[in-house]
């Protein structure tokens, strides 16, 4: 089986000349179609610059990133914008709209399908909120919605287009811990149910156990 991400010798820096620092070290690291990887590490770690070179937001600069099939290494930005299609993306700051109601955040996400009417779109976005457990909040802004109903929205608006994987960026660092396990519980049954694969940045302890695999991250380096 091909590995739905494999980092081979990923190096990356930031700033230019005198001031250019290293901040990933020579990863490597494969992760398997299907799988929930849970990345660790303190603060500065290098944590989400590797997911976000994952999820195609940087360019990478020195080593071998192919996800899903694509090499990433040498990705023009049009490359770059195909890859990113095939991701769900999940931030700490839920960054929805808050113009849009809960659905039409949800609606956004399946605009660049140009297959589905606007009935179809309504139809899925409402869907994936009932599943999420927001069925009677399908028309409420985000300013009339709890910090554990914002990212269960965020993450309906990650998963309606049933993406082959999910890029996750501290999605339970501001919620309760009853609403920080829903959070996941959610994701740890869209991957058995579609096989989708899930990359999920925490600091949150208690939700180490949905994990395959666990790797830690230290001053730019994978220590496991």
């Amino acid at each position: 089986m091909e590995p739905a991400i494999s980092v081979k010798h990923l190096n990356h820096y930031f700033g230019q000349g005198e001031l250019r620092k290293q901040t990933l070290f020579d990863i490597n690291l494969d992760i398997n179609p299907g799988e929930i990887i849970i990345m660790t590490g303190p603060s500065g770690s290098g944590k989400t610059t590797l997911l976000t070179l994952i999820g195609g937001l940087r360019s990478v600069q020195e080593g071998d990133l192919t996800v899903l099939g694509r090499q990433l290494g040498g990705a023009s930005s049009e490359q770059l914008t195909l890859a990113r299609r095939h991701n769900g993306y999940i931030f700490q700051a839920h960054n929805l709209h808050h113009s849009l109601t809960a659905k039409q955040n949800v609606q956004m996400a399946l605009e660049l399908d140009s297959n589905l009417s606007r009935e179809e779109m309504k139809q899925r976005a409402s869907t994936i909120l009932k599943r999420v457990g927001l069925g009677d909040r399908l028309d409420y802004y985000p300013d009339s919605l709890s910090g554990g109903q914002k990212q269960r929205v965020a993450i309906a608006r990650a998963i309606v287009n049933h993406p082959a994987m999910i890029l996750a960026d501290e999605p339970t660092a501001a919620l309760d811990s009853h609403s920080g396990r829903d959070v996941v519980t959610l994701l740890q049954e869209l991957a058995q149910e579609e096989h989708c694969t899930i990359l999920l940045v925490t600091h949150d302890n208690r939700i180490l156990d949905v994990a395959d695999r666990i790797v830690s991250l230290e001053d730019g380096r994978l220590l496991s």
